[in-house]
């Protein structure tokens, strides 16, 4: 799903312009994203949990020469899904 998708499905089921929907829309995700470079934890009830992680630098392996590498440090994002989304994903599992 993209951008674009998620303007539309809102678009479908609010009946604003497609305008306003994307305002809005690029609004949420810039607010998030904001968040996130600050640092802070993103919680959305009944969705999940975007939170920043530092990764100390590290040891690695160059898979195709073999040679080690030096892996550096960095901040990786994580997502938890909220309970309500891994039953709402599994319940129509086979």
């Amino acid at each position: 799903m993209t951008k674009a998708d998620i303007v539309e499905r809102i678009y479908e089921k609010v009946g604003y312009s497609k305008k306003d929907v994307a305002n809005v829309v690029e609004e949420i995700f810039s607010s998030i994203k904001a968040s996130l470079e600050a640092g802070e934890k993103v919680k959305i009830s009944g969705f999940g949990n975007f939170n920043v992680r530092h990764k100390t630098a590290r040891r690695g392996r160059n898979p195709q020469t073999g040679a080690d590498i030096t892996i550096e440090e960095r901040k990786v994002m994580t997502f938890k899904a909220s309970q309500i989304l891994k039953k709402a994903i599994n319940s129509g599992a086979r």
